[in-house]
């Protein structure tokens, strides 16, 4: 609309290192006065998923750049979940038996659409913690898995050793190998386990289920259909 002040709703590049210019210098270059940024559940500059550790800095320089901005501190997506499922009915990882709050992409989505509609300055300087409505072991999403898809999905634990040494015949950058692994390491250390509601709170709607998530999108589990 006119004299609406330019948005930007910007997340991770997929690069550490580069989040920062991405985000800012291309917001300041466009003239854009505010920036909804899709963080990373927690974001300390120590996150064991080290995908996450530049989500930090990335907050910090935008509470210092003089846009107004808000930070939607998301969980692992629920949706990506069954890609997790790397070879037939084995979903290994050094995740222990911690818990992850894995939160829907339709709710992030909703919340973003939410904090930017809104008018006034209430989500300015704002960090808001994303989550699912539960915290799941990967037993529990992996049975979730075998009833919805029809076909047996089981969790294996791996050591982080032995987590890297099954994916080094993979064409992956250490930088990649690196944010797989931590990806179960989080969920080991308990980071990822939260459960918060935001989703309720700035929806009006309790936080999406994985079960309603993969009903609701049962192309994702076509990969464990074969």
């Amino acid at each position: 609309m006119p004299g609406t002040p330019p948005i930007a709703v910007t997340g991770s590049t997929g690069r550490i290192g580069s989040r920062v210019a991405r985000a800012l210098s291309a917001a300041v270059a466009a003239g854009v006065q505010r920036v909804v940024y899709t963080s990373f559940l927690g974001a300390p500059a120590d996150c064991t998923f080290t995908f996450g550790r530049d989500h930090f800095h990335t907050e910090a320089a935008l509470a210092a750049s003089g846009l107004r901005w808000t930070a939607l501190r998301d969980a692992f997506y629920q949706d990506v979940l069954p890609s997790f499922v790397v070879e037939p009915g084995v979903l290994r990882g050094p995740a222990g038996d911690g818990a992850v709050a894995a939160v829907a992409v339709d709710d992030v989505a909703e919340v973003a659409a939410t904090v930017l509609l809104d008018g006034t300055t209430a989500h300015d300087g704002q960090r808001h913690d994303l989550s699912g409505p539960a915290a799941l072991t990967l037993d529990e999403v992996a049975a979730t898995l075998t009833e919805l898809s029809g076909h047996s999905v089981r969790y294996e634990r791996e050591t982080p050793a032995q987590a890297y040494a099954s994916r080094a015949h993979l064409d992956a950058t250490p930088f990649e190998v690196d944010g797989w692994v931590s990806t179960y390491t989080a969920v080991a250390s308990g980071e990822m386990a939260p459960v918060t509601d935001t989703v309720q709170r700035l929806t009006g709607h309790p936080a999406t289920s994985l079960r309603t998530t993969l009903e609701r999108y049962p192309e994702l589990l076509d990969g464990l259909r074969g």
